[in-house]
Formats: C-alpha cells, sequence, structure tokens
C-alpha cells in the first residue's frame, strides 16, 4: 500500500488508546502493513523512551524469529522515518545502545495528552479543587477510544503494552468516580461504573466506588450485592475475604448508615498508614510464640528481614498478615503484599514483580527495561520509607535478594516452604503445625464451642487426625459446620481411618489432597521416591537413621542426605530435636505419609519411578501458591 506525502512534525497525530491511527494534516497515515504497524505501536506506547530491539522483535515475531529479523526490522524503521518527516535538531526515529526512541510532542499523541491531564486532575484532587478535578480526569477518559490497541493483541509483547496502558485508565477512572462522589453526583457515577466494574470484579477500589455510588443513589439492595458478589468472587479465586476498609463499609451499609463515600475508600496507595494486605483471619489462633518474634524483629527497624518457612497449609501466610496487622502502627508508610508465585504455582518473573510493587507503593510511570536497573530504582525507594513489605511464597533465594532494602527502615517479612538457606542476614522462623490446644480452640471458633465442648475427647481425635495442621484443622470445622447432624465422634473415627482420611478433608473447592499435591509436585523424581519408600514404615511412628536407610535401600550417609533434605521441604521431621544423626528421632506428618503412601500405589499401578543417582537437594520449585 503506497504511503500518504509525509507531513511537517507539528501537524501529525497518532491514537493507540483504541485502534492504531495516524493522522497528516487532518487526513488519515497509511501505516504500511502489520509488522511495521506492530513496531510503531511498540514506539508510540513507549514514546520518549528507547524501547530494545529485542522488544521490537519479540513484538514482530513472537514466535521464532527469521534470521533477516534485524535487517527487516531496520526496513520497517527506515520506513518510519519518511512517514514522520524530517525536521531541524534531533531525529524523530534515532537509534542507540538502549534501543529505538520516538521523540512525540504532547498534542501529537493521545497517551501523552492522556497521561497531562490525569496529572493535572490529580493534582487539583489532593489541593481541594474538586470541580476541577472531576473535570479534568473526565477529559483524560474521554480519549479513549476503546481497548487501547484493539488490532494488534495478537502479539503477546504489544498486547502487554496495552494491558499496562489499561490498567492506568483503570487508576484514572477510579480517581474519577471518587472525585465525582465527593461532590454529590453519585447517580452518574453508579451507571457509569456499571459495566466497567462487571470486566474487572477483582479491582476492589473500582467495586468499592460503584457500591458508595449506588447507595448514595438510594440503590441500597444492589450496593449489598456488589459486595456479596465480591466477596464470594475473592474467595473462590483467591481464597480471601474484602480488605477490612470495604468490609466495614458493608457493615455500615447494612445498618443503613450514610456516612461519606470517602469512608469506604480502599488504601490508594501506601501513604500513612496505608494497608495493602488481606484482610486479616477472623479466627485466627494460637502462634503466640512466633507471633511474638516476628514484632520483636520487624518493629524494631533497622531493614530487618524475617523468614517464615514450613510446609503447606501450616499457616504461614495468614501467620504474615496477621503480624502485618498488628504492626501497623510500626509501619507509617504502609504494609504491602506481592505474591511471587503466579496462580498455577509457577516463580513469577521479576520484572512483573517489580512492576506491581512500583504501582501498589505509588512510584508512576514506566519501569526501566533494563531489570536490574529497575530493582536498584525499587531499593532505592525505600531508603527513606518505613514500610513493611510481604513476599508471599517466595521460590527461591533470586527474587528475594533484588527485591530487599539495602538500607532504612522498611522491614521485609517472606514465606516459604523451603529455608531460603542463601539469604544472610535473616532471621529465620518455623512455623510447626499447632500445639494440640490450639488446634483444639481453631475447631471451636468454626464449629461452635458449644459442640465441640459436648465432646471434647472426639473434637481432640479430629484436631490430632488433622496432623494438627490449620489448613486441614478449618476444612475439617468447615465441612462439620456444614453437615450438622453428624456426630464429632463418627466424623472423627472417619478421618482416623488411613484409608479414607483424605477423602474426608473436603470442603467445596478446598481440599487437603490438592495442596498435598502441591507440595508432592514441589520435590524432584527422587524426592519423590525417597518419601514413597518412607512411607512403607508404620504410620505415626518414630523412625531412627538405620531404619531410613533400610526404607530407603541405602547407605546410612547418603540416607542421611536425603532426610536433611526432606526436612528442608517439610515432608520430613524430627520431633526429638538437635541431637547427633544416630540417635535422632524423625517422622513423616500424618497427612504427608497418608498421601505418600496413596500415591506410591498409584505409582506400583502405573510406570514405576526410577531411581537415579543419589542427590542431595530433593526439592525443587513449588508449584502452587500457600493457602491462607
Amino acid at each position: 500500500m503506497p504511503l500518504a506525502q509525509p507531513a511537517t512534525p507539528t501537524r501529525l497525530r497518532f491514537a493507540v488508546l483504541g485502534p492504531l491511527t495516524g493522522e497528516a494534516g487532518g487526513r488519515p497515515l497509511a501505516l504500511g502493513p502489520l509488522k511495521q504497524r506492530l513496531v510503531l505501536a511498540v514506539l508510540l506506547s513507549r514514546a520518549n523512551t528507547a524501547v530494545p530491539v529485542d522488544l521490537l522483535t519479540d513484538a514482530v515475531w513472537p514466535e521464532e524469529p527469521p534470521r533477516t529479523a534485524r535487517k527487516n526490522l531496520q526496513v520497517y524503521i527506515c520506513t518510519l522515518r519518511t512517514l514522520l518527516g524530517r525536521e531541524e535538531g534531533p531525529d524523530r526515529l534515532s537509534h542507540s545502545a538502549a534501543g529505538y526512541l520516538l521523540r512525540v510532542a504532547e498534542p501529537e499523541l493521545d497517551l501523552l495528552r492522556f497521561r497531562a491531564l490525569a496529572r493535572a486532575g490529580r493534582a487539583a484532587a489532593d489541593g481541594g479543587a474538586l470541580a476541577p478535578a472531576a473535570r479534568l480526569l473526565r477529559q483524560a477518559l474521554d480519549l479513549w477510544q476503546g481497548p487501547p490497541l484493539a488490532d494488534l493483541r495478537r502479539s503477546p509483547a504489544v498486547a502487554a503494552e496495552a494491558d499496562r496502558l489499561e490498567a492506568r485508565c483503570l487508576g484514572v477512572h477510579e480517581d474519577w468516580a471518587e472525585t465525582e462522589l465527593e461532590l454529590g453526583n453519585a447517580g452518574a457515577v453508579a451507571e457509569d461504573l456499571a459495566e466497567l466494574a462487571e470486566r474487572h470484579p477483582l479491582r476492589e477500589r473500582l467495586q468499592a466506588a460503584r457500591m458508595n455510588a449506588l447507595h448514595l443513589s438510594g440503590r441500597q439492595a444492589e450496593a449489598l450485592a456488589v459486595y456479596d458478589t465480591h466477596r464470594q468472587l475473592l474467595a473462590r479465586e483467591l481464597g480471601l475475604e474484602p480488605s477490612p476498609a470495604l468490609t466495614a463499609r458493608y457493615r455500615e451499609l447494612l445498618a443503613r448508615g450514610r456516612s461519606l463515600p470517602t469512608a469506604a475508600r480502599p488504601d490508594r496507595g501506601t501513604g500513612p498508614g496505608g494497608s495493602l494486605l488481606p484482610a486479616d483471619t477472623a479466627d485466627f489462633t494460637g502462634r503466640t510464640d512466633e507471633l511474638r518474634q516476628l514484632v520483636d524483629e520487624l518493629g524494631s527497624g533497622g531493614g530487618r528481614v524475617a523468614v517464615l518457612t514450613g510446609p503447606a497449609g501450616s499457616g504461614k501466610t495468614a501467620l504474615a498478615v496477621h503480624a502485618g496487622h498488628l504492626l501497623a502502627d510500626r509501619f507509617p508508610d504502609g504494609r504491602v503484599l506481592v505474591r511471587l508465585r503466579t496462580e498455577d504455582g509457577a516463580a513469577r518473573p521479576l520484572p512483573e514483580v517489580l512492576a506491581e510493587l512500583a504501582a501498589l507503593t505509588g512510584r508512576p510511570g514506566a519501569a526501566p527495561a533494563d531489570t536490574a536497573r529497575a530493582a536498584a530504582l525499587w531499593r532505592a525507594s525505600l531508603a527513606g520509607r518505613r514500610l513493611l513489605l510481604v513476599l508471599d511464597d517466595a521460590p527461591g533465594e533470586a527474587v528475594v535478594r533484588e527485591l530487599l532494602p539495602g538500607f532504612g527502615p522498611s522491614a521485609v517479612l517472606v514465606t516459604s516452604r523451603g529455608q531460603l538457606a542463601g539469604l544472610a542476614s535473616v532471621r529465620r522462623i518455623a512455623v510447626p503445625p499447632l500445639a494440640p490446644a490450639e488446634a483444639l480452640d481453631l475447631l471451636g471458633r468454626i464449629v461452635g464451642t458449644g459442640r465441640t465442648g459436648a465432646d471434647r475427647a472426639a473434637a481432640a481425635r479430629i484436631a490430632a487426625a488433622c496432623g494438627l495442621l490449620p489448613l486441614a484443622v478449618r476444612v475439617a470445622g468447615t465441612r462439620l459446620a456444614v453437615l450438622r447432624h453428624l456426630p464429632l465422634a463418627e466424623y472423627a473415627a472417619r478421618l482416623e481411618d488411613p484409608a479414607g482420611a483424605l477423602d474426608e478433608l473436603v470442603a467445596g473447592d478446598v481440599t487437603v489432597r490438592a495442596r498435598l499435591d502441591s507440595g508432592w509436585r514441589d520435590l524432584t523424581d527422587q524426592g519423590r521416591l525417597a518419601l514413597a519408600r518412607l512411607a512403607a514404615l508404620p504410620l505415626a511412628l518414630l523412625f531412627t537413621l538405620p531404619e531410613a536407610a533400610a526404607a530407603l535401600g541405602r547407605p546410612e550417609r547418603l540416607a542421611l542426605r536425603t532426610l536433611e533434605a526432606l526436612t528442608d521441604t517439610g515432608a520430613v521431621t524430627s520431633p526429638t530435636g538437635e541431637v547427633t544423626a544416630h540417635a535422632a528421632l524423625y517422622a513423616l506428618p500424618r497427612l504427608t505419609h497418608l498421601h505418600a503412601r496413596e500415591r506410591a500405589v498409584r505409582t506400583a499401578v502405573g510406570a514405576p519411578e526410577t531411581v537415579g543417582a543419589p542427590q542431595t537437594t530433593v526439592a525443587a520449585p513449588a508449584r502452587s501458591p500457600e493457602p491462607v
């Protein structure tokens, strides 16, 4: 397709807040073939910033670039230079070691105009000029012509740029809605947010604004329904509860109070007292010693780092969140939780985590393309702040090390199934199973203390059959709360039956077997084989190193290394504490023991797992997020 005659630069206009378009002197520009438009889209979405050649290559050839990729890219750049025209001064489209940089003025690109209007609107709101703020924010939103770069999203790299732009639009939409609510324009906000809130159901600030708008418009039942739908979705998809701020607002609405809309705002960031932690567990039980250690370690300041370690289901995340809420007054610049794994258990890329932290802590603007520089900027941003950072479900030391502040008063709390032995100068706190009295107390809070008190012996049997793990006790309690007719003694007998115990620990879509499966996948092939062989030992019986060596079929020296590696993952415990290897006693936690037996049977029926050369490291990266 022939290109239109290039225009002088001041007459150019481009749009990325919708389909990619260009104009010269009011006439449409022919932007060329698909690959050339992909290059232009990435350059415009990162206007006035050097874009690495590798990113442009990924945008054009997502899978396997041809051998001529660099040369083809240079052809597209050359054609775009012709399209953009020439002017005095620096080239519009220049190349350096950092990549290609496209220089665009604010009137020439809708994205730059959007950013300028959004900044002005937020500044006006911060200064108390609400009416001008709402007007500026609305003008920014009106620049959007639909999903950004909607015609080019088949390229993953362009789709990622588009998602980043859309996230900014959502933030401005929330700013506009909250400003209009303060001005008393609830009706307009309720209608405007309806479709947007449905498209982004997990965005709590958006749901809060819609809930307030409906309430202040007299649509009480709809406002309550927004909260209930959001709560159920969080529980089903993420296993979380709404934030304390949103829950408090819901309770106000139940009482039909008409408080100011600002009362229900979730924290916009981590300003004074701000919290971006999940809601605290309402029936949190026990952990007195661990909490005391966390409060003493993290509350003393000075860049402290604590690591909570323990197997799946031991309640590390719940403990971290509970401690974070208790430490609110120690961290006036806020408390933030970021998960280091995806929902399927894969480790999240460091650039993605850094981008999330930048957004959560109020550092606007695109993160540097260089990951090391982005990490350095993140650490530098903590230097003058007293912030608590919770890094949940760490897959290993590497990512954690990049996120730790180099100095300053901020503190970090890490949860991990492994010990993260590569991290120096950290306080490691083990999260073991609950004490019997604590497990019984937790069961009573869920089932009802009257019911557990009526048959305390059966309740204690249930807690013991759950291995005293918070997750299993919570699942058992939830099941009993639903099955009100089921006697505790009968359910205890079911759990004590090794053949059916795991089948009984199911509550809705939460199953203990699924958590144990994820821990099983954390192990290497040799680790799984070793655990299956140890499961042949008698249930709930302590064993010695010679007995373990016999079960594993290997010399004691190698058996000891295997036991130590399995202990690091929480699959094996040593209840007798720190004694010599030959005097030590080991145990498999009850549910881990039952699960390993079940897996051994499956292996025997199917293809057997082979024994490789002995190795020390049994654990592999975890594949499932730690349950709260």
